[in-house]
This record gives structure tokens, sequence and C-alpha cells, in this order.
């Protein structure tokens, strides 16, 4: 095929020839040199590569005839011709801070071979950046997420140049609902709907980040993706003016129970909780949120059936000790105390992602930052985003 090339490049120097007057010679400034060597560029060895860009090895002037890429220890990086040959590009993963050894062969119209050698280096990430998916999806899986889960992209440093880094985020929702990104913080990115997702939809989620550049001296490490499955709709409201928990399941109410909230001195959270854990039972510790041993309202003590609803310590939890004040008083430090066999009915039905709608607690509103306060934001400024302030 080369040869077949190379030869047609020929004859069509030799028609031109046979023309008459200026024609000629106009035509044969513009072909090369039938014996002048091919020339081989490769314009990453000029400076510093980004490895999230191939290595291309060019030949305007030939056909390349081998290319070989050489990394650290000898192991080679693949690539792939034009279908003219007269570039080559490498399609393995390089890597951040390495150098490569690139052989190139081309060959020109007399069918002469040059060889030539060049060394690419890649830039040398001061900070590498991971794109953390929460929750994990192996601790979902066999449950799947609840209807108020938002979808996390969580970060191992900060991110400066937010608006560059969510061009390379990417969300499938099936069947399609309009959601958008927003940022909690400087690692933290979020994305929901306008509202609660509807059960039974499939989430595929992707950080395409590898080698972008998230300001400060901080690359992208690697890509990651995630999917995700939303079981059936679980919905607790919880009233503080009546003290009873009413639960719905896909828009049904299927029970309802008595409880008790944050006093007056601690009151729980208003608005949309969203379940982010649950565990059989925890030792609470107020010295968490800065009441330590010695000072007036400290307690440390086991608790069971847990299900947190935000990262202030608010859970959803069995509190034998004050089945007398549920139903008609608020008295707990935040959380939503239940009896033990309502608080074992609430953990055996609700998981990650389940919503736990607090009001007239008498408290302020859950913070967008609080872990899960994603639904305190109105839609229209959610859906607006946050990536340039």
């Amino acid at each position: 095929m080369m040869s077949g090339v190379l030869t047609a490049i020929v004859m069509l120097v030799g028609g031109c020839g046979s023309s008459g007057g200026g024609t000629s010679s106009t035509l044969a400034s513009n072909v090369p040199k039938f014996d002048a060597p091919a020339t081989i560029d490769v314009p990453a060895s000029q400076g510093q590569l980004n490895p999230a860009a191939p290595i291309v090895v060019n030949s305007a002037d030939g056909l390349l005839s081998a290319v070989t890429v050489s990394a650290p220890g000898g192991k080679t990086i693949g690539g792939q011709f034009s279908a003219d040959h007269h570039s080559w590009t490498s399609k393995d993963p390089l890597e951040f801070g390495s150098n490569y050894r690139v052989d190139a062969q081309s060959v020109n119209l007399a069918q002469v071979a040059t060889d030539k050698t060049f060394n690419v280096t890649t830039i040398d990430a001061g900070h590498k950046a991971y794109a953390n998916v929460v929750p994990a999806p192996d601790v979902v899986a066999s449950t799947g997420i609840g209807v108020g889960q938002p979808m996390v992209f969580q970060f191992t440093q900060p991110v400066e140049n937010k608006a560059e880094v969510q061009k390379h985020l990417k969300v499938t929702v099936n069947p399609p609902q309009p959601g958008a990104w927003y940022w909690t913080d400087d690692k933290n990115v979020h994305y929901r709907a306008a509202q609660y997702w509807q059960p039974n939809t499939k989430i595929h989620i992707e950080a395409d980040v590898f080698g972008v550049d998230f300001g400060k001296g901080v690359f992208g490490a690697e890509n990651n993706s995630a999917d995700y499955t939303v079981h059936d709709s679980w919905i607790a409201k919880a009233d503080g003016a009546a003290e009873t928990l009413t639960v719905f399941h896909n828009g049904a109410q299927v029970n309802q129970m008595a409880m008790s909230l944050g006093s007056p001195g601690h009151p729980s959270h208003l608005g949309a909780h969203v379940i982010s854990d649950k565990e059989p039972s925890i030792i609470m510790d107020s010295c968490s949120y800065g009441v330590c041993a010695g000072q007036p309202g400290y307690y440390r003590e086991k608790v069971d059936l847990d299900l947190r609803i935000s990262n202030d310590g608010e859970f959803v939890h069995s509190a034998p000790w004050s089945v007398g004040q549920q139903g008609s008083s608020n008295v707990s430090h935040g959380c939503v105390n239940l009896s033990p066999g309502n608080a074992q009915w609430m953990f055996d039905h609700f998981n990650i992602g389940d919503v736990v709608e607090i009001t007239n607690s008498g408290g302020p509103e859950l913070p967008v930052w609080d872990l899960y306060g994603d639904w305190a934001v109105p839609w229209n400024v959610w859906q607006a985003g946050n990536a340039n302030s």
C-alpha cells in the first residue's frame, strides 16, 4: 500500500514535468524534492504535555512507517496511524511527571527512510485530586437509594476552577428529569432534580476529570463513574407541633407514631433531611459539638437503631428514656426520639437517601453544607448554579 502511494506521487511529478511553459515550474516548486529526507515532528517535545492529551507524531512530506513510544521501565505506549500515514496518535493513558522516548521512522518519495528520536515530558502535578462518589455504590448496591439522595462528587483537594471542572461532569437520568449541579463547598458538588427522584429511576454519573486543571497546581488524577437505582419512595414527616411522625410509602400513609424533637434549647433543624447512614448502635457524645465532660449538659451514651439525618448530630433513633414525653413535648438534643418499637420499624423500612421532613421545630433551616441540606435551596437558585461565584 505504501509503495503504491509513493509510486502515484512520483508519476504525478513526472506528468507535471511534461507540461509546457511556467506551469511545470510552478507545480514542481510545490512538490517535495524526490530525494529530500522526510521530516518528522513531535509537537509535544517542545514543552511539557498534559497527560490527558495524546502524543502526536507528524510527517507532512513523508509516510510514517514505524513509531515506538517507550515509558519509564520499558513499557510501550500503544497508538494508531492515520489512514494516510502522515500522523500517529497515542491511545494508551499517559502519566503525570513522566518522560517518554519517541522513536519514529518516515519514508520519503525515493523510499529512503529517516529515523528520529524525541523526548516528551508530561507535567508534574503539584497535587492530584480524586473524584470520590457519595454514597459509595457498593454500600447501596443491594438497597438502591432513596428519592431524596443527591448525586455527589467529593474531591480530595479544593477546586478553584469550578466552572471548568463542572464541564467535565455528566449525568444520565432515566426516565429523564431536569437537574443541575451546585457546589456546597470547595470540595463537594451535588446534582439533584427540581423535585425528589421518581421511584425506579436509573442514574449514571461521570467525572471525566483526568488532567483537568483544578487551579493552584491541582489536577484531576483519574476519571470516575457510578450507577444508582432509586428504590420506592419513603418519606417521613416529623411535625414538632403535633409531636408525631407520619410515614408515607409511594405517597400513601402507612404509619404514624409519637415522637419527640429537639428541646427549645436544642431545636431540630427545619426542612428535608436525607438519611446518609444507618447503624444498629452508636456512641453519642455531646463533646462532638462542644459540650464536654465536666460541663453542664454533657452526655455520652450508647444509642440504638440510628438513622443519621445530618452531620450536625441529628438522628432518628430509639429513645426509651423519653417515651413518656414522646407525643407531648420536645425534649431531645435535636434528634427524632422514638420508642424502641417505633425505632425498629423505621430502621427496618428506611435506608440511605430516604427523607425525613421536619416542620414546626422552632429551629433554623438545615444549612446546605450540612451534608444534604440541598433541598433548602430554592430550585431557581439551585438551577442557576454557583460555579462562577
